[in-house]
């Protein structure tokens, strides 16, 4: 155990120093273009119309894919730093706040903030998404929001988007649940600029650090709409965003959907579209964006039609409330976040529930940097997939060894309620799963 933590902290310090060191390549160069189990009682519920009493939840209480700590940086991850390895100025131009900005937050708060409440995003639907029409009545929409240390300009940007591009009768309610943040302005401020929503936004603040797999089960206790949807702190939804997800939950309360995650770039906040791809993971239960099989976009509708997909990244989709309920919410011994998405994932589509990536909604993410603290993460991560593996991988937990042979002795606390919970819901094989909804996986079996 001890071993496997020392090789964990000395990832993290590695991957910490990298950081570092490209951030100062950065801020060197500079960018040259314009400078520019038990009961949980949440704390105090607050709402916009009045003050509540802290309320008392019984029983159990749930970001874009999570940034994976000790994962290689990705061909995408590259082309995200060629920016800071290309541009040239002289680095005492570079303001303090903007190097400030980058270690706080993980991304550049001077344009955050310069970018105001609301701005104008492009419209990356494909242009057959704008011929569709959406039943006059869909489910109502309870949007769940989780933060800890977010930069207010990103969270009140995501707030007020949702508010601009949201139909007010689909909009039961958004729940922002501050996770035990430190920063002022997360306090006070944030209350006074939350007035102008008065009446549709509920503020939930936790007495103590949950992490954001309780902190989201904390918020779901307390909507009131037929459907739970789960936004990050730093996103920006776009036109139409909502309507597709909700008109496909109406159609079948088993479907748990997604939209495709635009990406918002965190040195210079532009807003960019992403291709139609769908969630997957390896043995090592990394998720990643896999290529859309060919057979998934035939046909007239092709480049629109809902994408089955493995996996979620986790920070963005929408579920039945009553349907979250039943399959048994999130593992509340699980802890931060990490694995959480892949658990859920596999839980639905073995308990007999279906996924999908629609590409007529589109909603904007910042890929920032995780601010956390690394071994406090390592340790999560692992906890967290190691009772994924021991519930849901059933003989194939093996193939998860064979990659990580490290954590096989690691604790993983006790499973009994999720292992009853499986028996309970009548859930399929993982052999099923990965002959009927991700055979590729099992095609890669043995393989590092």
């Amino acid at each position: 155990m001890r071993h496997v933590i020392a090789q964990f902290l000395l990832c993290g310090s590695l991957i910490f120093g990298t950081w570092t060191a490209l951030l100062c390549v950065y801020f060197y160069h500079d960018h040259g273009s314009d400078g520019q189990t038990d009961s949980r009682e949440p704390t105090s519920v607050w709402t916009l119309e009045k003050q509540l009493q802290p309320p008392i939840i019984h029983g159990p209480r749930q970001i874009p894919g999570h940034p994976v700590l000790a994962e290689r940086p990705s061909e995408n991850e590259s082309k995200e730093w060629s920016p800071i390895l290309k541009s040239g100025k002289d680095a005492q131009s570079v303001k303090p706040e903007l190097l400030h900005g980058f270690i706080k937050y993980g991304f550049n708060t001077m344009i955050s903030k310069s970018l105001g409440k609301v701005r104008p995003v492009p419209d990356t639907r494909n242009k057959m998404c704008r011929q569709k029409r959406y039943p006059a009545k869909l489910p109502t929409a309870s949007v769940v929001i989780c933060f800890h240390n977010e930069e207010f300009n990103a969270l009140f940007r995501t707030v007020s988007s949702i508010m601009h591009f949201t139909p007010h009768q689909l909009l039961e309610e958004i729940i922002l649940v501050d996770d035990m943040s430190k920063f002022d302005d997360l306090k006070e401020k944030l209350d006074y600029h939350l007035e102008k929503f008065r009446g549709k936004v509920k503020l939930i603040r936790n007495r103590r650090r949950e992490g954001l797999v309780r902190a989201r089960m904390i918020g779901a206790a307390s909507a009131s709409g037929d459907v739970l949807m789960f936004v990050d702190s730093h996103c920006e939804v776009n036109r139409v965003w909502l309507e597709p997800l909700l008109d496909a939950i109406a159609q079948d309360r088993r479907t748990v959907v997604c939209p495709i995650i635009d990406v918002i770039d965190p040195m210079t906040l532009e807003y960019t579209p992403s291709p139609v791809v769908r969630g997957a993971f390896d043995w090592h239960l990394q998720f990643k964006w896999d290529n859309v099989l060919s057979y998934e976009v035939d046909g007239l509708e092709g480049p629109i039609r809902p994408i089955r997909s493995p996996a979620m990244a986790g920070g963005i989709f929408a579920i039945n409330r009553h349907y979250f309920n039943e399959i048994g919410q999130y593992d509340k011994d699980m802890n931060l976040w990490g694995g959480e998405n892949l658990e859920l994932s596999l839980r639905i589509w073995m308990c007999g529930g279906q996924l999908f990536i629609l590409p007529c909604s589109r909603v904007g993410h910042i890929v920032k940097r995780s601010t956390e603290n690394h071994t406090d993460v390592f340790r999560a991560l692992t906890h967290n997939n190691l009772r994924l593996v021991h519930v849901w991988l059933d003989q194939y937990k093996e193939q998860f060894f064979l990659h990580m042979p490290g954590l096989k002795s690691v604790p993983y606390g006790n499973i009994s309620e999720r292992v009853e919970l499986r028996k309970r819901l009548g859930c399929k094989s993982f052999q099923w799963y990965l002959d009927t909804v991700f055979p590729e996986l099992e095609a890669s079996k043995g393989n590092p």
